[in-house]
């Protein structure tokens, strides 16, 4: 338990705010922040991503009421012995406790905040290097969140050039829009369409630079959707064009994943182009050299490996600054950035955030185990020798310490495999329901990742693709992408002693100072939070061997235990967000009984000014607007059904039937 008298404590939130706004203000990828200023010191104390707690990906329910918000923040707050009485202020979401407005600094004012909050939690990483070098930022994703906005703004991405902490701001274009486009039309997430852009061999002829240079209005006063949709379906033309008549497929790949890996690396190929473009803008604005300079891409499209080596073996920056919650995940973390910056708090203090470790802990491992015992054969200390043993052509469960932040493992709660046996590559896609093609990345121990790799930069947490020496492929092929590289993690011993001393002594026995990494979590399923999840996956996948906190758990087969397996992964802490439909109900029928019509509302959601301004947008003028923009837009319809299966009164938001992410 923390000492209260002797800090000061913020909490900066990216939550749907509570109250009337909830049902026209969502929000997707909920998240908190806990900071702690004392003697001259900012820190990170703590990282909540509510998918971890919720069991929802992508967490969107809402909390309709304050006094539902306050019951999860006071949760969240207990684990720190604190409640929100301790709060000095809150940034990021009215209607919480000790709540003040965002500060938006100087030069930024036709930004939005939340890409203002994308670009901080980059170039804020570690005040030191802010405050002493020059800093190349651009905050890159598909859309900017208008819940703190009070108008329109004229542009959606930020960007800047910090030099020994002076800030010029400029917006920017953002590539984000492109995948974006590909995830709506192909049904497939990002993540999943970049993977398949390295798996697939099927390949077009395509002038990116071209239709590059005709989007001009990426980072302009007009939203990049027409421009995006309508190239990615012009580069879908002409792969199907092509694949009919000039190109031979991949055999190993259906007609749909040739054509789908075909177009995306076109449009990898376009979002690159982007992204340089800004990097040339944002060094001729600043006049800095890059060589001289840090890059830091926040944003969804900052977990873009490929694009992120690309330009730092380009450019030559000194190093990237890229949280590893880049995506939406991280959003309460740069509004915390952004808080302690523009109220003074972080003038002659320092701060670093320098790993990814800020989640919850891995308290519950001596309840996990009794609640399992039927399941449990045996459990002992960890041993480096048996760890050797247990990872040779397999798979080992591995939770410990405090969860990661954002969306990848990062050795507290992964599942680990033998980097030499393409059996533990299948055997980790078939844990997880992936397609086979899918790539897994490796640990490598930071002191010999240039023997392994050909790049010298430091990657803890993931985010670069490096391509791996010749002469090693051979020992390493489940950790290989189809064009050499690898998403490697470099391990140090003090950022994670104990996994770094299983992998060594894993090195010593074979030669090889790397382990297999892939998140742990069932298709679906967010990455675990607790010891009893990690138990519950392992009885379903049927995985032998589980580490836990430090503990080796050897389980049972299940012919050996007289019990059912789990049929799905283990329920989390849904009664925070349960039985909230008489809330949301009340709330909608409000709008409507003050004479909005479920048209306004959804036109409300994405501008701003007519919640802002009620006394010139009374509810029967929004009405007519919505009207208009009805009778001139063939797509708001489709809009205005999708608002209302996600906000409106039905099953949405209830157990069992989440609602879509939002885009």
């Amino acid at each position: 338990m923390t000492d209260s008298s002797a800090a000061e404590y913020f909490l900066s939130a990216y939550l749907t705010p509570p109250g009337e706004r909830s049902v026209i203000s969502p929000r997707h990828d909920h998240n908190v922040s806990l900071w702690r200023r004392s003697a001259g010191c900012v820190e990170l104390v703590r990282h909540w991503e509510l998918e971890r707690i919720s069991g929802q990906k992508h967490h969107a329910w809402p909390l309709f009421t304050p006094e539902r918000t306050e019951a999860l923040l006071g949760r969240l707050l207990a684990t720190e012995g604190l409640s929100t009485a301790d709060l000095s202020a809150s940034w990021g979401t009215p209607g919480l406790p000790a709540h003040a407005p965002v500060p938006v600094p100087a030069g930024a004012e036709e930004l939005p905040v939340h890409s203002l909050a994308h670009l901080f939690s980059g170039i804020l990483m570690d005040s030191r290097i802010f405050r002493e070098e020059t800093i190349v930022g651009m905050a890159v994703d598909a859309a900017p969140d208008l819940v703190l906005e009070d108008t329109l703004p004229p542009y959606y991405y930020a960007g800047c050039v910090s030099v020994k902490g002076r800030i010029t701001f400029a917006p920017v274009e953002s590539p984000a829009p492109l995948y974006h486009a590909a995830d709506r039309l192909f049904g497939k997430e990002p993540g999943t369409l970049m993977a398949l852009a390295s798996a697939c061999r099927t390949e077009i002829r395509y002038d990116a630079a071209a239709a590059v240079a005709e989007l001009e209005l990426f980072g302009g006063r007009v939203q990049p959707w027409a421009a995006s949709f309508g190239l990615v379906k012009k580069v879908i033309a002409e792969a199907e064009r092509q694949l009919g008549r000039d190109v031979r497929p991949d055999s190993r790949f259906t007609a749909e994943e040739n054509l789908q890996s075909a177009v995306m690396k076109v449009v990898q190929e376009c979002c690159e182009l982007l992204i340089v473009r800004n990097i040339e803008k944002l060094t001729e604005l600043g006049g800095v050299r890059t060589e001289d300079s840090y890059l830091s891409i926040s944003g969804g499209f900052g977990l873009n490996v490929q694009a992120n080596t690309l330009v730092m073996d380009r450019f030559g920056f000194r190093g990237l600054l890229t949280p590893p919650c880049a995506n939406d995940s991280g959003v309460g973390l740069g509004l915390g950035l952004l808080g302690l910056y523009g109220t003074g708090v972080l003038e002659g203090a320092d701060l670093r955030i320098d790993s990814a470790y800020y989640g919850n802990d891995l308290a519950d491992v001596e309840e996990a185990l009794a609640e399992f015992a039927p399941w449990i054969e045996e459990a002992s200390h960890f041993s480096a020798d048996q760890f050797v043993e247990d990872l040779t052509d397999d798979v080992v469960v591995w939770a410990d310490g405090a969860a990661e932040m954002g969306p990848r493992a990062l050795g507290h709660r992964s599942l680990l495999g033998d980097p030499r046996s393409e059996k533990v590559k299948d055997l980790l896609n078939e844990y997880k329901q992936r397609q086979w093609w899918r790539p897994v990345a490796p640990i490598v121990l930071a002191e010999y990742a240039r023997e392994w790799f050909e790049q010298d930069r430091l990657s803890p947490y993931m985010l670069e693709a490096a391509v791996v020496r010749a002469e090693q492929r051979d020992k390493v092929p489940a950790i290989l992408h189809l064009d050499g590289t690898a998403r490697h993690q470099t391990l140090t011993e003090q950022v994670n002693p104990l996994l770094y001393r299983a992998i060594d002594a894993f090195r010593t026995a074979t030669g090889v100072p790397i382990v297999c990494n892939t998140s742990l979590n069932d298709k679906g399923e967010p990455i675990v939070d607790t010891a009893a999840e990690a138990l519950t996956f392992c009885v379903r996948k049927g995985i032998r061997i589980a580490y836990l906190g430090g503990r080796r758990v050897v389980l049972r087969r299940p012919e050996e235990v007289q019990l059912p397996v789990p049929a799905r992964p283990r329920p989390r802490a849904e009664e925070y967000f349960a039985g909230q439909e008489a809330d949301r109900d009340a709330l909608w029928n409000s709008w409507l009984e003050r004479g909005y019509s479920e048209g306004a509302l959804l036109l409300m959601t994405g501008t701003p000014q007519l919640v802002a301004d009620p006394g010139t947008f009374t509810p029967n003028r929004v009405r007519l607007l919505a009207e208009r923009v009805a009778a001139q837009d063939p797509g708001f319809a489709q809009g205005l059904e999708e608002f209302l299966q996600d906000n409106g009164p039905g099953a949405a938001f209830s157990v069992g039937a989440p609602p879509r992410r939002a885009a």
